[in-house]
């Protein structure tokens, strides 16, 4: 073979066939180094803006407050003190039940809006899309002031009822209660359960529910033996999308709650605020986000189980 020869096949030999063996993992550490590159913004806003505050506040809560001056000798005290008063227990308590129960009447409300948007919307389901979304566009915070409108001593409600001549006076239990607080979250939050519940609806393969009527199941037994088991995943999602941000909402308590309708995240603020007491705060924040933690972590583990047991 000549030298030109030997220069053509080269030419033609292809690429992959004259790299060196190491050169792919060369090539595959080189594209993760990339993926890392292109993710670092995130990553770095993500430790500097979520974990430098988290670690600040499980600093503070080892700390002690006297007055104005804060002891850094480390102590548990504070954790004592959150786990033995009564009052911390009742609040925390408090949050749960009243986060739990709207979150549980959120996605039994929504689950069929979200079942009728997926199975029974043809078209213009943009359209339905945008209609149920529409009241979301404005403030959460003027949402909550309507509610409180709603609800308040000379309201909508009490209004309405003394116009017709059912009562002679107003109701007082309407407002600043844990029930007008579980009323305006189950309100607040009703768009977030529609949303995941109804892509994991849309994603069911129809052919699974014509293989069930032609096997002799009626709408029930498709409902309970393919369509919810398939929909699980979303109402999961819609629990602790729900959930987990409404166990520390501030704002809807502190407008429509009222003295009984306080929960944790008040009682954060407070301390913070006009008790000026940072550790204490900051310990009541930590337990607060491991309670949540166990229980999110707790609700999943318990899911993928009956999901398991169902498929």
């Amino acid at each position: 073979m000549t030298a030109l020869d030997t220069d053509q096949a080269a030419v033609a030999t292809p690429r992959a066939a004259r790299r060196p063996a190491g050169s792919g993992r060369q090539l595959l550490k080189t594209e993760a180094s990339k993926g890392w590159a292109l993710m670092s913004p995130a990553l770095l806003t993500i430790v500097v803006g979520l974990g430098g505050p988290i670690v600040m506040l499980l600093l503070y809560s080892f700390w002690t407050q006297h007055y104005i001056e804060i002891d850094h000798t480390p102590t548990f005290a504070n954790y004592q003190q959150v786990l033995t008063q009564p009052i911390y227990l009742n609040v925390f308590l408090r949050s749960i039940l009243i986060a739990a129960g709207a979150t549980l009447t959120t996605v039994l409300i929504c689950y069929p809006v979200a079942y009728f948007l997926a199975f029974d919307v043809k078209k213009h389901r943009l359209v339905w899309m945008v209609l149920i979304t529409l009241p979301f566009w404005t403030s959460y915070l003027l949402r909550v002031f309507t509610w409180k409108i709603i609800l308040g001593y000379n309201g909508i409600i009490n209004s309405g009822l003394k116009g017709v001549g059912l009562i002679d006076k107003p109701l007082e239990f309407l407002l600043y209660n844990p029930f007008a607080v579980y009323l305006t979250l189950v309100y607040g939050w009703a768009t977030f359960a529609i949303l995941p519940i109804f892509v994991s609806l849309d994603k069911i393969d129809r052919s699974y529910l014509e293989a069930a009527t032609d096997l002799g199941d009626t709408a029930v037994e498709r409902f309970w033996r393919i369509t919810f088991p398939l929909s699980l995943p979303g109402v999961i999602a819609a629990f602790l999308v729900i959930f987990i941000p409404t166990v520390g909402d501030y704002v809807t308590p502190q407008l429509v709650g009222g003295p009984d309708g306080l929960m944790i995240a008040n009682i954060i603020q407070s301390q913070f605020g006009k008790a000026n007491n940072f550790p204490l705060g900051a310990a009541l924040s930590i337990t607060s986000m491991v309670v949540v933690t166990l229980i999110a972590v707790g609700f999943v583990w318990m899911s993928r189980r009956v999901t398991e047991r169902i498929g």
